[in-house]
């Protein structure tokens, strides 16, 4: 997130303080689901939540990250990158089957 920041434009110091209060956003909203959830329904509740989350993450860095990995003049990297990015798609998969 903070990549995409100084590309969007931020300098260093905004960007850190916009990547502060997204995380405290973070925080906030996990010890709110900790505190309302019951630990009968917990797991419930996770399968609902899982794919928006990783839907997410995939959204952001399909949409800001590989627009710019099109642009790279290095092959070898944009291919180094793109097998990271699968990479941590699998181990989204691999969790969500080992998770159940």
């Amino acid at each position: 997130d903070f990549a995409i920041l100084l590309r969007a434009g931020f300098d260093r110091w905004s960007a850190a303080k916009m990547q502060l209060l997204t995380a405290l956003g973070a925080l906030l909203g996990a010890c709110f689901a900790v505190c309302t959830q019951s630990p009968k329904g917990a797991g419930e509740t996770v399968a609902w939540i899982l794919p928006f989350t990783s839907g997410g993450f995939l959204y952001i860095a399909l949409v800001n990250v590989l627009p710019d990995l099109l642009e790279e003049k290095n092959p070898r990297y944009s291919l180094s990158q793109v097998c990271l990015l699968c990479t941590g798609i699998a181990v989204m998969v691999l969790l969500s089957l080992t998770a159940e």
